[in-house]
């Protein structure tokens, strides 16, 4: 692997920012992997107060940096201080939940299943299922948020809840933060007297660096959030060790809204502008992002679905997203746009915009084609949207399953029960992880009951989440005690 020189640049002007970084070598990333994986020895034993000290440490040093991070950012990302700070609380917030979960001890829930006298099938003897952590997780960054998916985000956050040691691999696109955040990391180590190699920062391409750590014996896990392409290919990887391993990928989504007749008769122009604002927010550039549009025409119901187009182009046209990550989305989003209309898409609105900043995309296409046609499909990463037009609600039905996977689906006017909105609720949780009867999709809260992944695209494993207090499953294992001696069920579920 060559040592190449990296750099970072101001998302509105394309300015370099920073002096060049050197990428990770193939000796400091093994480093980093055996480094974990002795950090891991004394970390997966300690109990939930010691585990909520440092997550409630890390919290406390985010905030304390504040200024300085959000500014930071702010110049490598263009998402502006409102939405950065925001997201900087939610980190904080996902770094003391996991704290408050692991002072409650719940890494450490023991299953009980006293001794029953006799033979089998009715008789066994004394066992205690209890969860031990993974190892040594491979921590992938996502671009699009640089806080709360990033160095100390919800996914280093749970997998330390768990008892697991992380090495974290940076995002080309916000560099500079990254090691930012990252040297906050040893202060707070040292103080605590835990070990350097507890949380370390790698940095480089995913084809040599990311490719190299997720293949290191000593890794464990997998955990990543971004495109398709790259999840399937670090999830290829990460199968094709000698010993596989778990890869949680959170990847592409299209995010379906099904507005049904009554509904966009009723609040047709609320919805449109709605729904454009969801599409531009923070440049179109969220995982559950609404990129398909459903709508269910019939001799009466066609013309206000007219209408209703007609309102929504007008209404995303007035959105004036920023500039996007990196000029490497940019381009991806335009050659995106052109895709999507060569595959068939009429085009509503499709216009140029600046160098950095894109105008909004919104197209449209019948249910046939959308089914038939793949390249439809796929997730158009920016501030864009598809409307598909069925027939009915049997073609609505066959659009959703055609999606295969997503991370959310909308469902706008199911309030009353029938057969038929039975029928749509049945076909959306069939696809999708989380599925919202009013609202948008974007946003997605930190909670008990959050599911944060789906089918294939959306995730890698959908029985999982990456966000919420789930998320923390994801890092430990299951072992049966059986007929434990009564040192062992003294510590109650910590691990030796």
């Amino acid at each position: 692997m060559t040592l190449k020189k990296l750099q970072s640049f101001k998302a509105r002007t394309g300015e370099p920012l920073g002096a060049p970084l050197l990428a990770t070598s193939a000796e400091q990333v093994d480093a980093a992997a055996i480094a974990a994986a002795d950090a891991f020895v004394s970390w997966s034993a300690s109990n939930g107060a010691t585990r909520a000290a440092l997550l409630s440490a890390l919290a406390k040093a985010l905030e304390d940096d504040r200024d300085d991070l959000v500014a930071l950012a702010d110049e490598e990302t263009a998402l502006g201080p409102i939405r950065l700070n925001g997201e900087l609380d939610r980190t904080a917030f996902q770094l003391r939940r996991f704290a408050d979960m692991a002072e409650r001890g719940e890494p450490f829930d023991v299953l009980n299943d006293p001794a029953v006298a006799g033979g089998p099938p009715v008789g066994h003897p004394a066992m205690v299922r209890q969860r031990v952590p993974l190892g040594p997780v491979a921590m992938f960054s996502a671009s699009n948020f640089p806080f709360a998916f990033s160095v100390l985000g919800g996914d280093t956050a749970s997998a330390l809840a768990a008892g697991c040691s992380v090495v974290i691999k940076a995002h080309s696109g916000h560099l500079v933060l990254s090691n930012r955040v990252a040297g906050l990391i040893p202060e707070v180590l040292k103080k605590m007297g835990l070990p350097a190699g507890l949380i370390s920062l790698i940095q480089g391409s995913g084809t040599d660096v990311g490719v190299r750590l997720l293949s290191h014996p000593a890794i464990a896990a997998g955990a990543f959030t971004g495109s398709t392409r790259g999840g399937a290919a670090l999830q290829a990887v990460a199968n094709a060790r000698p010993r596989p391993i778990p890869f949680y990928g959170e990847l592409g989504s299209v995010n379906p809204v099904v507005a049904l007749p009554g509904i966009v008769a009723a609040k047709g122009a609320e919805l449109a502008a709605t729904l454009a604002g969801s599409i531009a927010l923070g440049c179109g550039q969220f995982c559950t992002s609404p990129g398909v549009i459903v709508l269910i025409d019939s001799a009466t119901d066609k013309a206000s679905n007219d209408t209703f187009v007609e309102l929504f182009t007008t209404a995303l046209a007035g959105q004036k997203p920023h500039a996007m990550l990196t000029p490497g989305m940019r381009q991806a989003f335009d050659a995106g746009v052109h895709h999507m209309v060569a595959a068939g898409a009429q085009a509503l609105l499709q216009e140029v915009g600046t160098a950095e900043a894109p105008h909004p995309f919104l197209a449209q296409v019948d249910a046939v084609n959308f089914i038939a046609r793949a390249e439809l499909r796929e997730e158009l990463f920016g501030p864009a949207s598809l409307i598909v037009r069925a027939d009915s609600l049997a073609e609505a039905l066959e659009v959703l399953s055609a999606v295969g996977g997503s991370l959310t689906v909308t469902l706008w006017g199911a309030e009353q029960e029938s057969d038929d909105n039975r029928a749509l609720v049945r076909g959306a949780m069939n696809i999708a992880g989380r599925v919202l009867f009013s609202g948008v999709p974007t946003g997605v809260a930190v909670t008990a009951a959050q599911q944060h992944g789906g089918p294939w695209p959306s995730s890698t494993q959908p029985m999982t989440t990456s966000v919420g207090d789930a998320a923390m499953d994801r890092f430990l294992r299951p072992v049966c005690l059986q007929d434990a001696p009564a040192w062992l069920l003294a510590r109650q579920g910590q691990p030796c």
